[in-house]
């Protein structure tokens, strides 16, 4: 099959992806296939290093916590791996990194064994909820991982662990989010995990998003199903088969308990949360999404006019509408200058502007999505185990889910007091009456977003809350919090590095903004005491792609989501808000979630913007012109705008030969500054997300293309190259294990040096694609969204998509030629060191040394032990002697004196002083040296 399918990519036939999900046998045999790579990979040892950001983190899913000592306990993130401190989240160790996956649905600990079972797949369903394996087990604190089953499960709701039966184990599934799927509802093991039953089913589009246990007795539980649908175009959060279930004998049979008793029934139930106090006492959050009932009676009185009212308005009244009030409506709308009662009044006389189309103006994707007038968040309770329930208030939780239900839905109850409830959302809520009245507990330092709540059986008001921005514990019920904010687990869309000699990284982060800072910015602790975090947040909302003017490093363009861009002054702090705007009369631009920004190589005042039309600025993004007409096929109805572009690129070769690609599978290319543009993606796969399309720096005539499946649920792998503008196409990712593919970049010096990010790892390849090795050394298994060469530097800066930015020099790899397979040993370009005055030594004798290190980067042919000897002329001043692996190694020297190197050098340079530090290590003076690796050799000098 998997040849069949290349050898039609490489034909250029037909593929349609919403047809087929990739089957789990697939994604097995391509985790298989990764860590034979992985195990066999040239580039294995090549270092990468973690530069954060740690202030602003990624969204936490869960929280397990030691219930005999509260200051350890186990953060799952969403896509970041899993967490452990004890020390009361001082500090945090990774306990995932040796896993398939860092993506987690659920976790739950059985603490009298140290056993830890992660239910993989995020529980949530938003646009970026990675998809899972199935479940993770570890009986040995997070060393090592054993997958249990479920594997096509892709979203794990829930686990729970026997407190008395540590083998016995309930699972709610929620399953695939962008198809329909079997594997589905409530699972049990009773032999810790070798086995599964499948104790309640639903349907193939509903799954379990929630099972709770009644206190002390795991026989009584509680579960929610979950009725959803998601397509690139389209959430549906609500369904007839979402409601609430109950099991007496330990999850091996169920019971419907919400069905015509009082909770709502039918296809606008949405996502249910559960919190149990006792065997017969439940809370359940419903983001309902019936439509709320027009209350006439109590609708303010308002003379201004709205958008509803242009919609049925006729030529006629509007005509006769008062200047003033028409201008009031425009001015407050954020209509154009241009736009004002006057001119539009001439608009609507002349024919080509109609009252309705002051409507249509402001319906952007934004007002789209969130203009749904639905019920939303409610809590029901229920006092004699489901028989009846009854809404615990009066009117409309309003500004708490916002329709979000595919984000938000978690409640909890506090195990000492029944009227003790927390609801989760935006923000979060408090009520102490049984869900009468409530109050936020959202403080100035956390996170609006609220997702996992762990509340102290023992002691009251002892809190930990996950949030999209990290973890906060409260000691005082919410009154104030403390953060606790050290794992690197930021979620990167977008990254960038601008032209300077100690050069910044940018970059925007799901629902924390845009941040920089210097690249070399130490990632510590160190920020408290100065009161400044290395990293700078220079926007809000979810952080987006991000444009620095070489010229001048102070102008910035970036924005959020939607097409919502800035041009930014960072030495004036001036924000200018520039996203091209359609003509009154004309459809609204449709802007991605995503929205690709281009700034051009051939002139830094000219910006591209691509809507679902390409927009181009000659001035810096204070006027626009439109170069294309619409580049997509057209849009799908929906609350999630779409047949939008994602992707823009020009070429270094010539101005005005764009390429462009779009969330509906479209690549087109204009060689004439978009008087005229062509299709060139009608023999590639159909329908699937174009993740990049890049213009070659080293041929004019070669572009590359990646396509993403994700959206489809199908995780193949798709990176294609042509050589002729995109008339004709090969398929270069075959040998990549399969995994959606977020980015390709060309490497600026080296032609056919090509690095490709995945949803679940990084690759290089040094043949133009016919064959990749995996990057591994300090990155983990996790979604790569973007990388960024600094050219001066010669860095890889890569954007992951859930353990924040890490780098990585690349000189070697640029260095690295096919005849070194020949050679038995090569090394590369070794960087000079300058000597330092306290090498050796530190101001407190309590206080670790300060010790140079000297990186040496070679290359072997095989495996085994190899001698490095440092000469000064011709005397040999130290050896190494270091266990290397075929590939790119790297050999760390302290630049110090052997025993018989530093007898060797005083009896030759008598004139030289140099004395022994203060660790008893005498190191290399001033000088140039010579590295040899046999008859292979290389220099360096300290200076």
């Amino acid at each position: 099959m998997k040849k069949t399918l290349s050898f039609l990519l490489l034909l250029g036939a037909t593929v349609y992806g919403q047809q087929n999900a990739t089957s789990a046998e697939v994604v097995k045999d391509a985790l298989a296939k990764k860590r034979t790579m992985t195990k066999n990979s040239l580039v294995k040892n090549i270092p990468f290093t973690n530069i954060g950001p740690t202030i602003m983190s990624g969204r936490v899913v869960d929280i397990d916590v030691n219930p005999n000592k509260t200051n350890e306990f186990y953060v799952g993130y969403a896509s970041g791996g899993l967490w452990h401190t004890n020390n009361n989240g001082n500090t945090f160790t990774p306990v995932m990194d040796n896993s398939d996956t860092q993506n987690i649905g659920d976790i739950a600990v059985d603490w009298k064994t140290n056993t830890i079972w992660v239910g993989t797949g995020e529980n949530n369903s938003s646009r970026s909820s990675y998809a899972g394996i199935g479940i993770l087990k570890s009986t040995d604190g997070g060393k090592n991982w054993e997958n249990v089953g479920l594997f096509d499960s892709h979203h794990i709701g829930r686990l729970l662990i026997n407190p008395n039966n540590p083998n016995e184990v309930v699972i709610g599934v929620l399953g695939h989010l962008y198809s329909s799927n079997t594997e589905r509802g409530i699972y049990k093991t009773t032999d810790g995990g070798k086995t599964w039953k499948r104790t309640l089913f639903i349907n193939e589009d509903t799954g379990i998003i929630d099972v709770q246990q009644a206190p002390n007795n795991f026989n009584v539980l509680y579960a929610a199903s979950w009725e959803r649908e998601r397509k690139a175009w389209n959430f549906e959060g609500n369904g007839k088969n979402s409601a609430i279930y109950k099991s007496e004998d330990g999850g091996n049979t169920w019971m419907k308990i919400s069905e015509n008793n009082g909770f709502p029934n039918g296809e606008g139930v949405g996502r249910i949360g559960l919190a149990v106090f006792d065997e017969n006492t439940v809370y359940a959050s419903h983001d309902s999404q019936f439509r709320r009932k027009e209350e006439k009676d109590k609708k303010t009185t308002t003379n201004a006019l709205t958008k509803e009212d242009f919609k049925t308005m006729s030529v006629e009244s509007f005509l006769a509408l008062s200047d003033k009030k028409l201008n009031s409506y425009l001015k407050m709308n954020g209509f154009q200058e241009k736009y004002r009662a006057e001119n539009v009044k001439q608009m609507v006389r002349a024919g080509s502007v109609k009252p309705i189309d002051l409507a249509k103006y402001l319906e952007d994707a934004n007002s789209l999505l969130f203009d749904t007038p639905v019920i939303g968040a409610e809590v029901f309770k229920t006092t004699n185990g489901g028989k009846s329930w009854k809404k615990t208030h009066e009117g409309y939780l309003d500004d708490l889910y916002y329709s979000y239900g595919y984000y938000f839905g978690e409640i909890r109850v506090d195990p000492q007091d029944k009227d003790g409830i927390y609801i989760l959302g935006v923000p979060i809520l408090k009520s102490k009456d049984g869900g009468k009245t409530f109050t936020s507990i959202s403080r100035e330092n956390v996170h609006a977003d609220h997702q996992a709540l762990w509340v102290n059986s023992k002691v009251q008001g002892h809190l930990i809350d996950g949030n999209d921005g990290g973890l906060n514990v409260s000691y005082d019920d919410g009154k104030s919090w403390l953060k606790l904010n050290t794992p690197p687990v930021g979620q990167f869309y977008a990254i960038h590095a601008d032209n300077q000699k100690q050069y910044n990284v940018y970059g925007g982060l799901q629902d924390n903004g845009v941040w920089t800072a210097i690249n070399n910015a130490k990632i510590d602790k160190s920020w408290l005491q100065s009161g400044k975090n290395p990293y700078e947040s220079i926007m809000g909302g979810d952080g987006m792609q991000v444009q620095v003017d070489d010229r001048n490093p102070n102008i910035v363009y970036t924005g959020y989501q939607f097409g919502n861009y800035f041009r930014i002054d960072r030495a004036s702090g001036k924000q200018t808000y520039i996203q091209p705007k359609h003509i009154l009369g004309e459809s609204p631009y449709r802007f991605n979630w995503q929205t690709p920004i281009h700034l051009s190589n051939h002139n830094q005042d000219i910006l591209y913007l691509g809507g679902n039309k390409l927009h181009r600025s000659l001035n810096q993004g204070n006027d626009w012109e439109t170069i294309s007409d619409d580049l997509t096929k057209g849009g799908k109805k929906g609350n999630v705008a779409y047949g939008t572009l994602t992707t823009i690129s020009e070429s270094p070769f010539q101005f005005g030969l764009i390429y462009t690609g779009s969330d509906d599978g479209l690549v087109h290319v204009t060689k004439n500054g978009g008087g005229s543009w062509e299709v060139i993606s009608n023999s590639l796969p159909k329908d699937l997300w174009v993740t990049r399309v890049i213009a070659s720096k080293h041929k004019k005539e070669r572009v590359y293309v990646t396509l993403n499946g994700y959206r489809w649920d199908d995780f193949n792998t798709y990176v294609f190259v042509s050589n002729d503008y995109g008339k004709t196409w090969e398929n270069i990712g075959n040998s990549i294990p399969a995994s959606p593919v977020n980015v390709i970049k060309e490497d600026p010096e080296k032609e056919n040096l090509l690095y490709v990010g995945t949803d679940n790892g990084l690759y290089v390849s040094f043949d133009g694609g016919i064959s990749w090795e995996v990057f591994h050394k300090n990155l983990p298994n996790v979604a790569v969204h973007d990388v960024v060469i600094q050219p001066e530097a010669k860095e890889l800066i890569v954007g992951t998509h859930g353990r924040s930015l890490y780098k990585a020099n690349i000189q070697s790899l640029q260095e690295y030629s096919k005849e070194f397979s020949t050679k038995e040993n090569h090394i590369f370009t070794i960087g000079n060191i300058r000597k330092g005055r306290f090498w050796g030594n530190s101001w407190s004798k309590w206080l670790e040394p300060n010790t140079p290190e000297l990186k040496i980067p070679f290359y072997a042919n095989k495996n085994g032990n190899v001698t490095i000897d440092i000469y000064n002329d011709d005397i040999k001043v130290n050896e190494l002697t270091v266990n290397a692996e075929r590939g790119f190694n790297e050999a760390m020297f302290d630049v110090s004196f052997n025993e018989k190197g530093l007898k060797e050098f005083k009896k030759a340079k008598k004139e030289t002083i140099i004395s022994e530090a203060k660790n008893g290590v005498t190191y290399l003076p001033k000088g140039k040296y010579t590295v040899k690796i046999g008859q292979e050799k290389q220099t360096f000098e300290i200076k």
